[in-house]
């Protein structure tokens, strides 16, 4: 029997905020480059990330499984914004973009 402790795959867990810093959204994805595109573009024009310009990365955690990246996702969606802060601030003091660290050369 083959045992898999790491998925052949990577997904993303994420935070993304405005410029000015007062929205927080958390989502999942397999490919954060493009989901940063997707909200620059506002592509879905009628979104909740669209009206609020939500387009910045703050943070983001990576999982091998889409399981643990949806069951983490969910954990961190009934947080507080109290502690989503504290969850990004330990990683991110200054919440600071993190974009360029998902754009493709």
């Amino acid at each position: 029997m083959i045992e898999f402790k790491d998925g052949i795959y990577t997904f993303y867990v994420y935070i993304f905020t405005n410029k000015s810093r007062t929205v927080l959204y958390t989502g999942v994805t397999k490919n954060l480059h493009q989901r940063l595109y997707q909200h620059k573009i506002k592509s879905n024009s009628n979104s909740f990330t669209a009206k609020y310009n939500v387009e910045f990365l703050v943070y983001y955690e990576k999982f091998g499984w889409i399981q643990q990246a949806i069951e983490r996702e969910k954990e961190i969606k009934n947080y507080t914004r109290s502690k989503k802060l504290e969850l990004i601030r330990s990683v991110n003091p200054n919440l600071d973009s993190w974009n360029d660290l998902f754009q493709q050369l």
